[in-house]
């Protein structure tokens, strides 16, 4: 009889000791805790010819836009690529190929129809919805998962991450009353699962709860930061809403502490240490040495150029720390993506480039400029990939640009947009007060 999985799909190569190590893998990866890396190899150990292992693999180093991942995810596709496959496998290794190799839009299509195909397939359902996320696709994130989620139920093995990717997709598309009920659901069921905490945070983020948010994250910290692999995104988002209120010692507390406390050289982890330290520079805050950190680690994929979205935040770190010659390394790495024909060719040209500039024009002083960058790109954002809460700092930067620029009418009409989006927000009230607004 074939070895299945938790789901019931037959995993080629397998036995019983590797499918448990796998599975072991896998539900770390769902939750984001542990070394989803380390037990997979155990898996791999135990027996070299398992396919899905090898597709796991993959996965987990492709899932974090780390450029140093790249050849291992080729490697483990080439390896699995040798392996007897069902159908289901090789679809993943035509994804993870295909991804590989910059075309996300197509790896993304491939999972798509593996999901339609397949809806029980957790791996399948999370490494999509991770390239939905990726590449701004909003939709997705939400359709992808709903298509799947009648097949699942309480009683399967990672119906939680479901919940919590259907939250998360919901939360982007708007439909907050329905993500944040999703989303409580998956911590309630598996109170690890890092993604369902989050999706519930970004809900509140947008709804501009931010003591609502305190209460959501503070008093569980030590649950959903517990050898978290989103630990620090998760106190990304408990920090933004300290900074909401205006609480700048509780920022800055936790960007010393869980942020950049322990020096972590993760390209998720940098991005939040960028984007934090980016808006309280914004916001007059005097961050002394800290930018020089970030820009450190930074400093060894400058020229990747493999991803606009983390292009913008190492120039945030450049900038801030005064780091001329490494700023031109990231404006060099995507003149090369530009001439290239991977998808991160288009990501970098409508909106990675133009943001770049605008971060670099407006470290220098040049309002004028960053606002005639980032002024076209606003409606088309989402392109660059992230959420909406993490591109928010572009909206952010070109509401102070117009303000430090003394453009009076742009800085009252940006202002005036805010306000009426985040009417409670003590920060659209200062924005509008500074304006020239007194309400």
């Amino acid at each position: 009889m074939p070895i299945t999985d938790h789901q019931g799909h037959a995993v080629s190569g397998a036995n019983p000791e590797s499918l448990e190590h796998f599975e072991q893998a896998s539900h770390e990866l769902r939750c984001f805790i542990g070394d989803p890396v380390a037990a997979v190899d155990r898996a791999l150990a135990e027996r070299p010819e398992m396919t899905m292992a090898h597709v796991l693999k993959a996965w987990l180093h492709l899932l974090g836009t780390e450029p140093d991942g790249l050849p291992v995810a080729r490697d483990c596709a080439a390896k699995a690529s040798k392996l007897p496959a069902s159908e289901r496998e090789s679809r993943h290794i035509e994804a993870i190929r295909l991804l590989a190799d910059g075309r996300w839009h197509a790896a993304s299509r491939v999972m798509e129809d593996l999901s339609v195909g397949w809806p029980r397939d957790p791996l399948a359902l999370q490494a999509g919805h991770q390239i939905d996320y990726f590449t701004g696709n909003s939709r997705m994130l939400r359709d992808r998962i709903a298509r799947a989620l009648p097949e699942w139920s309480p009683s399967m093995p990672g119906y939680h991450a479901v919940l919590g990717m259907h939250a998360f997709g919901l939360e982007e598309t708007a439909d907050y009353d329905q993500a944040e009920r999703q989303g409580r659901s998956c911590v309630e069921l598996e109170p690890r699962d890092g993604w369902g905490w989050h999706a519930v945070a970004h809900v509140i983020e947008m709804r501009n709860r931010p003591r609502d948010g305190i209460a959501w994250l503070a008093p569980s910290s030590a649950t959903w930061s517990d050898e978290s692999l989103l630990a620090v995104h998760n106190w990304w988002h408990l920090a933004l809403y300290h900074l909401e209120l205006g609480d700048i010692d509780e920022v800055l507390h936790l960007l010393d502490g869980p942020i950049l406390g322990a020096p972590s050289s993760a390209v998720l982890d940098m991005i939040d240490a960028s984007a934090m330290l980016w808006r309280l520079q914004m916001r007059g805050v005097d961050v002394g040495e800290r930018w020089n950190a970030v820009a450190d680690n930074w400093a060894p994929i400058a020229s990747a150029g493999n991803y606009a979205f983390n292009d913008l935040h190492a120039m945030m770190a450049f900038v801030g720390s005064g780091r001329v010659v490494a700023q031109q390394r990231v404006l060099d790495a995507q003149q090369a993506a530009m001439a290239g024909d991977a998808d991160n060719a288009a990501f970098v040209r409508e909106v990675g480039q133009p943001a770049a500039l605008a971060v670099r024009a407006f470290g220098r002083g040049d309002y004028a400029e960053a606002i005639r960058l980032l002024r076209p790109i606003r409606s088309i954002a989402h392109r660059l990939g992230g959420s909406h809460a993490q591109r928010d700092v572009l909206d952010l930067t070109l509401i102070e640009a117009a303000l430090r620029s003394g453009d009076r009418p742009l800085s009252m009409a940006l202002a005036n947009e805010r306000l009426a989006n985040r009417p409670e927000s003590p920060l659209s009230r200062l924005f509008a007060a500074r304006a020239g607004q007194h309400r």
